[in-house]
């Protein structure tokens, strides 16, 4: 059986996503998404499921920028799942949920719900916590004061009442996670049922800022029909202006096109990393609802 660790305490979305893969598995929390890249790097976990990228926020950026320059973990898998925050508080508190001082929860979950904490709650002062669980199991012990941000499932694990439903700004929110191994030997512990679509992920480096350096790395995907469903810039962390370029592929890993492409890149001058070829999965709202009632 494999050790699957998530983003925790119990009650996440990282804990939802983990499960829709991973039925069977032992599942392990940890404190923060560095915390579990390294026990998987280190195989005390032999997986870690951890967030890349939200709908509405954008990219995960310690999760990018750890894979790129922490830990050499391939991404195994993906899979997005749609998020749902609610405002939870103690139910001996619940109606006076406008008069809390503190409005705790994970930075994204924050910024996922701005317009409804500006309209209604705009004196109340937030507080980040690592994740949205971690701020529900905090009120819950009485080491936290206030209501919180988090998931249905965080509600009923730690016993606080949702006090508001469906928080967040847009309804088409959702999150993207993905599966990272200390070796592609675990890739077979995915669950295969919900698979929509195969990605390969890569970094691409240049090899100096030069005019029409991107439009060269575009052009080798391009002729080949590849079809590039993310582009991203991320900090090389060597001065100002020094860029990787994260790219992700809707392409299967494949005997002549991906590495058609990275040959032509590396003939050019340009540093190709592949993080990944994965397979690609998706849970539905009714799905996530079934999920959340049915976890632990």
């Amino acid at each position: 059986m494999k050790r699957v660790g998530y983003l925790g305490p119990r009650g996440t979305f990282t804990e939802m996503a983990a499960r829709v893969l991973f039925h069977e598995q032992a599942l392990e929390p940890f404190d923060t998404i560095a915390e579990g890249m390294k026990l998987a790097q280190q195989q005390e976990i032999d997986i870690a499921v951890v967030p890349l990228e939200n709908a509405i926020e954008g990219s995960v950026n310690v999760t990018l920028d750890y894979l790129i320059h922490k830990h050499e973990l391939p991404i195994i898998g993906e899979v997005t799942v749609p998020i749902e925050q609610h405002l939870l508080a103690l139910p001996e508190e619940k109606k006076q949920w406008e008069q809390a001082e503190f409005v705790h929860s994970h930075p994204h979950a924050i910024a996922q719900c701005h317009e409804f904490l500006s309209r209604w709650m705009p004196e109340t002062k937030a507080q980040f916590t690592n994740s949205t669980s971690a701020a529900a199991k905090k009120l819950s012990e009485g080491t936290a004061e206030g209501v919180v941000i988090a998931t249905r499932l965080a509600a009923e694990q730690y016993g606080l009442e949702i006090v508001k439903e469906n928080i967040h700004d847009y309804t088409n929110n959702h999150t993207r996670f993905v599966v990272l191994a200390g070796s592609e030997d675990h890739v077979e512990s995915l669950s295969k049922e919900k698979k929509v679509t195969e990605r390969t992920t890569m970094v691409i480096t240049l090899p100096s800022d030069y005019p029409g350096a991107l439009h060269q790395v575009l052009a080798a995907f391009s002729w080949r029909k590849l079809n590039l469903t993310k582009i991203e810039s991320r900090p090389m962390k060597t001065g100002i202006g020094n860029y990787f370029f994260v790219m992700d592929v809707e392409q299967p890993e494949d005997d002549i096109l991906i590495p058609g492409v990275i040959a032509e890149l590396e003939a050019l001058g340009f540093g190709v990393r592949v993080l990944g070829h994965y397979p690609c999965f998706e849970l539905s709202t009714a799905e996530a609802k079934v999920d959340s009632r049915t976890t632990g």
